[in-house]
């Protein structure tokens, strides 16, 4: 609970200095981030103890071994990564961005439903043995959803960078990302907590895990996902998010000082190009 308190507070306290220190394009972007990845709850923990639950602590779960679940899943998920990537350029990277991100939200929520099938044991009643319908659905499938829906995302990381500063605010958005994937992970981990569910010992007890899917993994991550992706600007993948020179960040405001017309802005880059430097970062980073 303290954890999950301090990075909430933490979290607050860097989309409250984002907000005043860069231009509003890129704060709405950046709360789409924030939305988004905090979002996604990972139950992650609770689905791991189910999948490798012994028969004494559940007599009718899929007891797999830590071979199968870690080690031949893990070497599938690479694979497909890999034909993720091929896929998200072929068929997804003319897209615009808020198209490619609702589409590949819609498809994450489409994932989890696999992991409810097998709690469920549905697949068991139709005849699919666990191991193969896991191998199918959770390793490859999502797996699949995994990386389509991260390429966009790291896109958008280095298109909001402004020129100058691409490594800076790169480092500073990834990092904030990360940071709302560990709030998540707490959120998670207090959720299956608070659900009074069991993982260990000879009474298991993991009648709240389909209710934690159903609202955790596909309800909560849609509904907050989709009307967060009208934050960012709609573009196409090969186009700018923002256009800094019309932002004008770089220009110092300094008392009673105009902004730079679209003319002076010109002539600067022009001075600029003769003289081998960049004149709009010194009164920022001065």
């Amino acid at each position: 609970g303290i954890g999950l308190a301090v990075s909430a507070v933490l979290l607050v306290a860097f989309t409250v200095a984002t907000y005043f220190i860069f231009p509003p394009t890129f704060f709405k972007v950046f709360l789409a981030i924030i939305l988004t990845y905090c979002s996604n709850v990972s139950i992650g923990s609770g689905l791991s103890y189910f999948y490798t639950a012994d028969a004494a602590c559940l007599p009718d779960g899929p007891h797999f071994d830590y071979t199968y679940y870690i080690t031949i899943t893990g070497v599938v998920g690479s694979v497909v990564n890999f034909f993720g990537v091929i896929l998200y350029q072929y068929f997804l990277s003319g897209w615009r961005f808020r198209s490619a991100l609702i589409f590949t939200i819609v498809i994450g929520a489409l994932a989890p439903m696999i992991d409810l099938i097998i709690v469920m044991r549905w697949n068991v009643k139709i005849g699919i043995p666990d191991k193969v319908f896991f191998l199918l659905g959770n390793a490859i499938f999502e797996n699949l959803v995994g990386i389509l829906q991260s390429i966009p995302f790291s896109s958008i990381f280095a298109k909001i960078a402004p020129p100058g500063m691409e490594s800076a605010v790169f480092a500073y958005t990834v990092g904030i990302a990360n940071f709302c994937g560990m709030v998540s992970n707490l959120l998670g981990s207090g959720v299956i907590k608070w659900s009074g569910m069991t993982t260990v010992g000879d009474d298991c007890n993991f009648d709240a895990l389909p209710n934690l899917i159903v609202v955790f993994s596909i309800l909560i991550p849609t509904l907050v996902g989709i009307p967060a992706t009208f934050l960012i600007p709609n573009v196409l993948q090969t186009e700018n998010m923002i256009d800094w020179e019309k932002e004008q960040w770089y220009v110092s405001q300094r008392d009673g000082e105009e902004p730079l017309s679209e003319e002076d802005v010109e002539n600067n880059n022009a001075d600029d190009d003769r003289d081998g430097g960049d004149s709009r970062i010194e009164s920022h980073l001065l």
